[in-house]
């Protein structure tokens, strides 16, 4: 898997000098308690670092800044748990660039009904200070998440952890790179984007290089260090000849092996962690790339096909928000093919020509080599395999020609009711929520392309967290959709977002 930082969130407690010291000294002892627990339960994905108490201008201000400055710090959590005057986050909010969380909680789960008194309103004022917090941060229209609820909730514990992923997502967009072989596919108009925009919104870098050029660092490949690739192929992933010459075979499957190793060294090498190819630029590429580009997908590259390098990007970002988390069932790009609309069984078949990560399959992966119409080369070689079952999303990043809008649609994954034998590549086939007529016709009002990069890990709220983090347009289709909302929903965000 492509490596980030070792990234750390830090826990900072708001509060101020009315009630002394021993008011402080008790308030800082909550918060770093508060910390130890959230770090053992095991379920966030990153460290929360205590911070010590804020109670003045120039130590918030220093304090942020400091986080802007720390390349590990992903993001920091607030919590006012005595009242903290807002005028005094003025300075510190206004300098700060990393995602912010507001986390409105309480030491205490439960008033204390018996021994409650003066001393302990004052100290215990959450309820109090947050809105006070809250306030001037939406004065100043800082995009933040909010969280509420007990800290020792195990609800509330698993809504910071996603929001820790989306934060890491945030921060690692700027880092995304992504290397176009060759252009776009001719007259297709969704893959499309500019390049520049998306650069400023997001970060990413979208770089163009000649197809020749890759080809020459597939060539460079050594045959010993090809054949031990094929070996590892051979080792991992059932063979399925179909009738072919076993030797024929292993030709075919020694050329994508190059390919995986010549195109990884390429990106290693230019500092790329995305990439798109198009069947027609091969340039002197002796097929198109199908097993290798699922190998890099699975090692955490972001791929789009057919030079869609918004999907590329998106699907980097998905494996980044995804890292390291227990239990994935997996992300990759996918393509909309055919429906099955017969009454009770409705449902789209997702696939692509070759390219689909083998980190969503379920079962065994193997290995055909079969004729590929598009691309006019020899046989490319592929992984082939059916998908897991479960609710996943698909998001669809379009430009709209004056801004970017980010489609996300809730879907039930499913088995395939019958085998496909004469389908040579990977499938997943799902319904779209909140059904299969609602679905599709509410993707395409949205304006939303045929390719979309899925995930079965990440929520719907956390890619609208990281949609309203770049200041984009996000939709959401799912249980709740009626076309008649929708419809209002983006006639809404016309007027927003112009």
């Amino acid at each position: 898997m492509l490596q980030t930082k070792n990234y750390k969130f830090w826990f900072c407690t708001g509060s101020q000098d009315l009630y002394g010291d021993e008011c402080l000294a008790k308030v800082a002892q909550h918060s770093k308690q508060i910390v130890d627990e959230l770090n053992k339960t095991g379920i966030l994905p990153y460290e929360l670092v205590w911070k010590p108490t804020l109670i003045t201008n120039e130590l918030i201000r220093k304090t942020f800044n400091e986080a802007n400055a720390d390349e590990e710090c992903a993001g920091v959590i607030t919590w006012m748990h005595t009242f903290s005057p807002a005028k005094s986050w003025i300075l510190g909010l206004q300098e700060y660039r990393k995602p912010l969380m507001h986390f409105h909680t309480q030491f205490n789960e439960e008033i204390p009904y018996d021994s409650i008194d003066m001393d302990f309103m004052n100290e215990n004022q959450s309820a109090h200070g947050d809105r006070e917090y809250g306030h001037i941060v939406s004065r100043m229209r800082i995009e933040r998440k909010v969280v509420v609820g007990h800290w020792s909730d195990p609800v509330v514990v698993g809504k910071i952890a996603s929001w820790m992923r989306t934060a890491v997502g945030i921060m690692e967009s700027s880092h995304i790179r992504v290397m176009r072989v060759a252009d776009n596919m001719r007259n297709v108009a969704v893959t499309e984007g500019d390049k520049v925009e998306a650069q400023i919104k997001f970060g990413w870098e979208v770089d163009a290089y000649p197809v020749n050029e890759i080809a020459e660092s597939v060539a460079d490949v050594s045959m010993s260090d090809t054949n031990a690739l094929v070996d590892e192929y051979y080792d991992k992933y059932e063979i399925l000849l179909e009738g072919r010459d076993p030797e024929e075979f292993k030709k075919h499957v020694a050329v994508q092996a190059q390919i995986e190793l010549g195109f990884e060294r390429f990106l290693e090498e230019k500092n790329y962690q995305a990439i798109v190819t198009h069947f027609g630029d091969l340039g002197a590429l002796k097929q198109l790339p199908g097993l290798a580009i699922q190998r890099l997908m699975e090692k955490g590259y972001g791929f789009g096909a057919e030079g869609d390098w918004k999907v590329a990007a998106m699907v980097r970002l998905m494996k980044i928000m995804t890292a390291g988390m227990k239990d994935a069932k997996g992300t990759s790009m996918l393509e909309d093919y055919t429906y099955n609309l017969v009454k009770g069984k409705e449902g789209i078949l997702q696939a692509h020509m070759l390219e689909i990560c083998p980190t969503i399959a379920e079962g065994p992966i193997s290995i055909k080599c079969q004729p590929l119409s598009m691309g006019d080369r020899e046989d490319p070689a592929r992984l082939v395999f059916t998908s897991k079952e479960g609710r996943g999303i698909a998001t669809s990043l379009i430009d709209l020609g004056n801004r970017f809008r980010l489609i996300i649609n809730d879907v039930d994954c499913k088995k395939n009711e019958k085998a496909m034998p004469k389908l040579p590549v990977a499938t997943n086939f799902w319904t779209p929520q909140p059904d299969m007529y609602t679905g599709a016709e509410a993707w395409i009002l949205a304006g939303g392309a045929h390719h979309t990069a899925f995930s079965y890990d990440i929520t719907a709220d956390q890619m609208g967290d990281w949609a309203n983090a770049m200041g984009i347009e996000a939709v959401y289709i799912d249980k709740d959709t009626t076309i008649r909302g929708f419809k209002r929903d983006l006639m809404l965000g016309e007027v927003f977002y112009r």
